[in-house]
């Protein structure tokens, strides 16, 4: 869609033009413009430059808008400082005063400016009032429209159950219930993947075949992570079903699957010794293949929404410490998988050990402070849902 594509083009040259003059004006050349004046030099720039004018002002306008938050974010310290916008990969816009009309049960319409009405798939329930519409393109060349709304709350009753989790990387979910629950594998689609980059290194760069073969590329990527989001939109809707209270390990992901530190050889100035890079590099793949920051996010979604209480609890030795007796060694891990307490010998699964004690870990968490009960198990009749920094104060 040529004109959806001319409104990407748009709100990117904008937006990195605007970042370009913060940059300079960080130098020390002088104070930033502030938002109204970066909205004034837009209009002065359509009225120069014929090919600008010839572009949606909204779209222009809501680009502005969007950076301006965004470096809104950075100050306040919520987020990272904006970036270079890239063709190819920060593709959307926004669209403001959203007009969407339903066509039937599968189709719906929105009024794109200067494109008129375009037809979408309904995939979800529409929001009963708009604010703003944001259109994008994702890599595999499918276009998106998405509409801010809260996160719908889960149809459910009480049932009084607590259930401990542990995320790991030979299964991704394992429960104190004794269930283990694995996110689909790319095996298939990485191997074709891989056969596709080697063709890809054979072919000229610029022609037809080349981008024939990235946007295959694009698309089998889309197609893993819609299956592993698939899977973990079913499973933490499970898991908000059937439970009051979920404990889960607290895990620094971004630290985890950091590089490790290179090894200078005392013997050999300028040499360095070997760290086990290519090691950790195929085990940060797998890190990240489980989505885990993924799915912690839209289980506290999900439940905060539907009145469950999610917990984070110190990760810190729940592989190592037996669930029978409290003995923590790492010799108590054998395996993988297998679990065998030295000291009193109860043997299980290592994940289902681990997840039982997170359970354990949550339970003392929302236990009463002494002289206030003496039960330290939650009542099935549950207070009002808490979030994890709530329980944690």
């Amino acid at each position: 869609m040529p004109v959806l594509e001319r409104h990407c083009a748009d709100a990117r040259f904008v937006k990195n033009l605007a970042l370009e003059q913060a940059n300079y004006f960080r130098a020390g050349r002088g104070p930033s413009p502030s938002p109204a004046e970066r909205q004034r030099q837009l209009a002065e720039a359509r009225q120069a430059n014929p090919w600008l004018a010839e572009g949606s002002s909204s779209v222009q306008q809501q680009a502005l808008r969007d950076f301006d938050r965004a470096m809104a974010g950075f100050f306040a310290g919520t987020h990272r400082r904006p970036t270079w916008w890239k063709k190819g990969r920060d593709e959307g816009f926004c669209i403001r005063d959203v007009k969407v009309r339903v066509l039937n049960r599968k189709w719906a319409s929105v009024v794109v400016p200067k494109c008129g009405e375009v037809r979408f798939r309904l995939s979800r329930p529409l929001p009963k009032s708009y604010g703003m519409g944001r259109v994008t393109l994702d890599a595999a060349g499918r276009w998106h429209v998405s509409f801010a709304a809260p996160q719908p709350s889960i149809d459910r009753e009480r049932t009084g159950r607590e259930i401990g989790i542990d995320r790991g990387v030979a299964t991704t979910i394992a429960t104190s219930e004794k269930a283990m629950y694995r996110i689909p594998s790319p095996a298939k689609s990485t191997a074709r993947i891989g056969r596709l980059q080697r063709r890809l290194a054979r072919q000229q760069k610029g022609s037809k075949r080349i981008r024939r073969t990235k946007a295959e590329i694009s698309r089998t990527w889309a197609r893993i992570t819609d299956r592993r989001t698939v899977w973990i939109e079913k499973l933490t809707t499970r898991l908000v079903c059937d439970y009051d209270v979920i404990f889960l390990e607290r895990l620094e992901v971004s630290n985890m699957v950091r590089r490790p530190e290179p090894k200078p050889d005392p013997g050999r100035p300028g040499e360095f010794l070997p760290n086990g890079t290519s090691a950790k590099a195929g085990l940060n793949r797998v890190i990240l293949g489980s989505a885990w920051g993924l799915f912690l996010r839209r289980l506290q979604e999900k439940a905060a929404a539907s009145s469950v209480t999610v917990v984070l609890v110190d990760a810190r030795y729940t592989s190592q410490t037996c669930k029978g007796c409290g003995h923590v060694s790492a010799e108590n891990r054998k395996s993988q998988a297998v679990f065998s307490c030295v000291a009193c010998g109860h043997r299980n699964h290592a994940d289902f050990n681990a997840a039982q004690n997170i359970l354990a870990r949550g339970l003392e968490v929302l236990a009463p402070a002494p002289g206030h009960g003496a039960s330290a198990r939650v009542s099935p009749v549950l207070p009002a849902a808490r979030t994890s920094e709530e329980v944690a104060a």
